[in-house]
C-alpha cells in the first residue's frame, strides 16, 4: 500500500514530517518504522523527514512489510468474508471460534484462519483485530492488513466513531421498547473474566430497542446499539435489568433453545482510513439465531 498527498496553496505544512504527522496522523512509532526502512519519498524519490516541502510537493509513504507471524500457527478453515482491501478485512464469525489463540484453542482460532487465508494470497503480515467478539458471540470482526491502519481504526474505536449495532435475544419481556442502559462496568472482584454493574466502573452506556416479544417461549428480540465499547457490555447490560442474553450461562441461564448465548454483531460503519468515505457492513445471523427470530 502506497498513501500519497500533494501539497496545496493552503497548506501551512513545512516539512515532510508534519505531512505525516498531521496529515496522516502517523505515530512516532510507524515514522521510526518507515525512516529505518527507507519507506517515505518526497516526489517519488527517498527523502529524510526534515526535508522542507512547497506547493505540488507529493509526501508518500508505503506500508509493503514482509512481518514475522510466526508466533501463530496456519489452519484451513472456511471463512466467511464480509468485504475485503488492500486495508483491512472484514469476517462474520461463528460462535464458537475464538478470535486470538490460546492454550485451548491453540490452531483453531479465527486468527489462525486467517493466517492461512493471508498466506494463499501471499500476504506475510501480522494478525491485526480492530475489535473483539466472545468466543460464542457471532458476528463482525475487522482485522487490519498493516499497522497504519490498524491506528487509524483504532483511534476511530478510542474516540466512538464506530456505529456497532448487535441484535440479541433476551430473557422475558422488556417493559420499555425503547431506553439507554447507562451504567458503569468493571472487573468482577477475583475474577480474570467476569464483568459486573460497578459505581467505580467505566462508562457503559447501551441503547436498546426491541424488535419483537415471543410470548410461548418469553423472549424478546433486541437491537441493541453500543455507546462505548466495554468487555460483556450488552450481556451485563441486560442482565442488570433483569433479561439476560439467552443461553448465556455467564450472566443468565443456559437455555434449551440455543447452545451459545444468543448475540450477534450485525452491523458496524465507521470511516475508511484510506478514502476517508463512511462504510458499512452488514453480517447475516447464523441459522441458531434465524430460527429464533423467525420463531412464532
Amino acid at each position: 500500500m502506497k498513501l500519497d498527498y500533494i501539497i496545496t496553496n493552503n497548506d501551512t505544512y513545512s516539512t515532510v514530517k508534519e505531512v505525516l504527522k498531521a496529515y496522516f496522523w502517523v505515530s512516532d512509532r510507524l515514522l521510526i518504522k518507515l525512516k529505518k526502512n527507507n519507506k517515505i519519498y518526497l516526489n517519488d524519490k527517498i527523502t529524510n523527514i526534515n526535508s522542507p516541502v512547497s506547493t505540488r510537493d507529493k509526501i508518500s509513504f508505503v506500508l509493503d512489510f514482509i512481518e514475522d507471524n510466526s508466533n501463530i500457527v496456519s489452519s484451513k478453515m472456511d471463512l466467511n468474508i464480509i468485504y475485503e482491501d488492500e486495508a483491512y478485512i472484514v469476517l462474520n464469525k461463528p460462535a464458537g471460534i475464538p478470535v486470538h489463540p490460546s492454550m485451548d484453542h491453540y490452531i483453531d482460532s479465527l486468527s489462525n484462519g486467517l493466517k492461512y487465508y493471508f498466506e494463499s494470497i501471499g500476504l506475510k503480515r501480522k494478525l491485526r483485530p480492530i475489535n473483539r467478539l466472545d468466543k460464542n458471540t457471532s458476528g463482525l470482526v475487522i482485522f487490519a492488513k498493516n499497522e497504519y491502519v490498524q491506528e487509524c481504526l483504532i483511534r476511530q474505536m478510542k474516540n466512538n466513531l464506530f456505529y456497532k449495532e448487535y441484535i440479541a435475544i433476551c430473557e422475558g419481556r422488556f417493559e420499555k421498547e425503547k431506553d439507554i442502559i447507562n451504567v458503569p462496568i468493571s472487573r468482577k472482584e477475583n475474577s480474570i473474566i467476569e464483568r459486573c454493574v460497578d459505581s467505580n466502573g467505566d462508562t457503559a452506556i447501551t441503547e436498546y430497542e426491541v424488535l419483537q416479544y415471543n410470548k410461548n417461549d418469553n423472549y424478546s428480540v433486541v437491537k441493541c446499539i453500543l455507546k462505548t465499547g466495554r468487555t460483556h457490555q450488552i450481556r451485563v447490560h441486560t442482565s442488570y435489568i433483569g433479561h439476560p442474553v439467552l443461553g448465556d450461562t455467564l450472566y443468565g441461564h443456559p437455555s434449551d433453545l440455543i447452545n451459545r448465548q444468543a448475540l450477534h454483531s450485525l452491523i458496524t460503519s465507521f470511516i475508511h482510513p484510506i478514502t476517508k468515505e463512511k462504510v458499512i457492513y452488514t453480517a447475516p445471523l447464523f441459522p441458531d439465531m434465524i430460527k429464533l427470530v423467525n420463531k412464532n
